[in-house]
């Protein structure tokens, strides 16, 4: 699949007006998970993991989340369910890792810190929000690679995440190959549609010839 290509030519709306059409309605995330920088459009493969809260430092604190870090490779996005754990879960080094393996980005319903450095670091991260605490004995990872609920939507290990300004969308793996491809025909007819509008005709026009909106 050409990442670069999809992150390039595609945005969130026609990706879930394309899953709408495959019936699969129920595929954004809540609005509250929001980009780092408001440049970022982010498309990979889901490699997801998932936290609890904890009351006490583990024997081996962050064990899991280093593995998962470790773990992660080219075009992986990192799907981090938290359930809005209040503390610094992302931070500057983990960045460090996901970027040197060659991870896309990471999606978070929880919390960063050492988030000015991210910023610089050109690495998407889409998250809930900024918290200086150290996640050690407060938030611990239990599970990786296993379908988790992030942002109130089921992810798969292999999912498809394409995130930008507007929202952040998950595509099955069992129907990615034909939802993109039809995302790049709609984002053809609507570059068509705007050519038509420019040229004068009306929008009612365009949607009754192109039906595209």
């Amino acid at each position: 699949m050409d990442f670069k290509k999809i992150r390039k030519e595609l945005y969130s709306g026609v990706v879930a007006d394309i899953l709408d059409e495959f019936g699969y309605r129920n595929q954004v995330m809540t609005p509250e998970i929001r980009p780092l920088r408001d440049c970022d459009v982010l498309a990979g493969r889901a490699f997801t993991c998932a936290a609890v809260d904890v009351c006490e430092i583990p024997e081996q604190p962050y064990k899991l989340e280093l593995e998962t870090v470790d773990a992660l490779s080219e075009d992986d996005v990192l799907v981090a369910a938290t359930k809005n754990s209040f503390s610094g879960f992302w931070g500057e080094l983990l960045t460090t890792v996901a970027k040197k393996h060659g991870a896309a980005g990471a999606v978070i319903d929880g919390y960063s810190r050492d988030t000015r450095k991210i910023r610089e670091m050109d690495f998407p991260l889409f998250l809930s929000g900024y918290c200086p605490l150290d996640s050690k004995g407060r938030t611990e990872l239990v599970s990786k690679q296993t379908p988790v609920l992030c942002g109130g939507v089921t992810v798969c290990p292999g999912d498809i995440v394409f995130a930008d300004f507007d929202g952040i969308v998950i595509i099955p793996s069992s129907i990615a190959e034909d939802v993109i491809e039809k995302c790049f025909e709609k984002v053809h007819g609507e570059n068509m549609v705007r050519k038509e509008m420019l040229n004068g005709m009306s929008a009612t026009e365009a949607y009754e010839k192109y039906h595209i909106l």
